[in-house]
């Protein structure tokens, strides 16, 4: 279990940005990262159609902001980062209903998965169903101690429909998936660790200064490379190796052409920081 500090480096400049108003998401930047927290703690946090187009909303501004280099993701309260879906929408909502939600809330997590920079889950709770597909759709996940991870949806006659069948054997293998997905079972953030579904788990006091310190980390680097780097990452593993590769090695020309690229060796050469301009 990973605990240890890590010392960022010196903070960018601060710059002030407008962020819209949500009803169910808060939104708001500061530096160079976006801090987005569901906000439903009355039920902890659970989700339903406008939670997902305010997460939609803010995570959208976040890709297009230029100043924006990641964000954090986490939960209102200190009882749930996500806990689900909102059952008593889902209970009514008809067969064409649930698979138009299913391809809604696919599309949001696909924009938190692809945006292109660091998303940084700061799981404070319950992740569950789609709290914890939320969270898989993040770049890296760190947790509490006492937040529990699963996909219970076959205890209500569902399965996963937030890419949950998807991205979690991506994560842990096709036995563990399985097991949970089938099962419905609840696991330990102690357990998630183990089986490589949490990066970290850290005290819930420590939670949102370790995922600053991990953004950044992460600032400090040429963000073309990051972000062609995500790319790589993201679209590779769903190709063979070899087509990985290609994509890897097209990725590697494209930043060998950028003045970071230029920026970044010069620094290394001349023994001094290098001061990237995202060019």
């Amino acid at each position: 279990m990973s605990t240890a500090a890590v010392t960022p480096p010196p903070a960018l400049v601060p710059t002030v940005s407008t962020v819209p108003t949500l009803a169910n998401v808060l939104y708001e930047k500061r530096d160079a990262i976006a801090y987005v927290t569901v906000n439903r703690p009355k039920v902890l946090n659970a989700l339903n159609a406008p939670t997902w187009q305010d997460l939609q909303t803010a995570f959208a501004d976040a890709q297009n902001d230029s100043a924006v280099r990641g964000v954090i993701l986490t939960g209102a309260g200190d009882k749930a980062f996500i806990a689900g879906a909102d059952i008593g929408g889902l209970a009514k909502a008809s067969a064409i209903e649930a698979e138009r939600s299913s391809r809604h809330s696919q599309r949001v997590l696909d924009l938190i998965e692809n945006l292109g920079k660091p998303v940084v889950a700061a799981i404070n709770g319950f992740a569950l169903g789609g709290g914890c597909e939320t969270a898989m759709a993040c770049t890296i996940r760190i947790s509490v101690e006492h937040a529990k991870f699963g996909q219970p949806e076959v205890k209500l006659g569902l399965l996963p429909g937030g890419g949950g069948t998807q991205r979690l054997p991506r994560l842990v293998g096709k036995g563990r998936a399985l097991q949970l997905i089938l099962s419905g079972g609840i696991i330990s953030a102690q357990e998630a660790y183990r089986i490589g579904l949490v990066n970290e788990i850290l005290p819930a006091a420590d939670l949102i200064a370790r995922a600053e310190a991990i953004l950044n980390e992460i600032a400090a680097n040429a963000p073309i490379a990051v972000k062609y780097a995500l790319d790589a990452v993201n679209h590779g593993i769903e190709a063979s190796q070899a087509e990985g590769l290609v994509l890897e090695a097209s990725y590697f020309g494209l930043c060998a052409g950028t003045e970071d690229k230029r920026e970044g060796t010069s620094a290394f050469l001349e023994k001094r920081a290098p001061h990237f301009a995202g060019r």
